[in-house]
């Protein structure tokens, strides 16, 4: 077998970019917070990797430094990770990380929204549309899609808040008490 070097950091960006940037987008699930962690991950590891490098010790290093970044975002975030990271940078795929019954509460939430919250939240996060583009299906600017996906953010926050009081359900964190 023959072992594969990269000869420098723009061979190892140009290889890995894709498969980092599909990583972070499958756990946080948004485009603009994907390309900042990915980006976290090239200049934490470009930075420290000594070159010629084998490619899988690259790659298993990307893999540990891109699980660093996401621990640290989500830390600043108040959230956390249910699902896993691979043991392979090779094996990352588009596919989202998703939480048992996540689909049906997420539904729970969009229902109870007026309809033009509904809907900018649907172009943004469930087709994956940019601001520019929602704001052209809506017929409106892209500043006023801004203010209106945070304004449906906010009560979509307040209305998960409401149902999780009412179901018993934390989201898998601990209540004080």
């Amino acid at each position: 077998m023959t072992v594969e070097f990269y000869p420098d950091r723009e061979a190892v960006y140009r290889d890995n970019v894709r498969r980092v940037y599909q990583l972070m987008l499958g756990r946080v699930g948004n485009r603009a917070d994907a390309e900042d962690l990915a980006s976290e991950v090239f200049l934490a590891a470009l930075y420290r990797l000594r070159l010629p490098a084998a490619r899988n010790a690259v790659r298993a290093y990307l893999l540990a430094t891109s699980r660093t970044v996401l621990a640290s975002h989500w830390r600043r975030r108040g959230s956390h990770q249910a699902c896993p990271l691979p043991d392979n940078l090779a094996e990352v795929r588009s596919r989202p990380c998703v939480r048992p019954g996540a689909a049906e509460r997420a539904h729970q939430i969009l229902g109870a929204l007026p309809a033009r919250y509904r809907r900018i939240l649907e172009l943004r996060f469930l087709e994956g549309c940019t601001l520019a583009e929602s704001a052209q299906i809506l017929g409106i600017s892209v500043s006023n899609a801004k203010v209106l996906q945070h304004r449906a953010l906010r009560r979509a926050a307040c209305t998960s808040r409401s149902t999780e009081l009412q179901d018993g359900f934390s989201g898998g964190r601990q209540t004080a008490g």
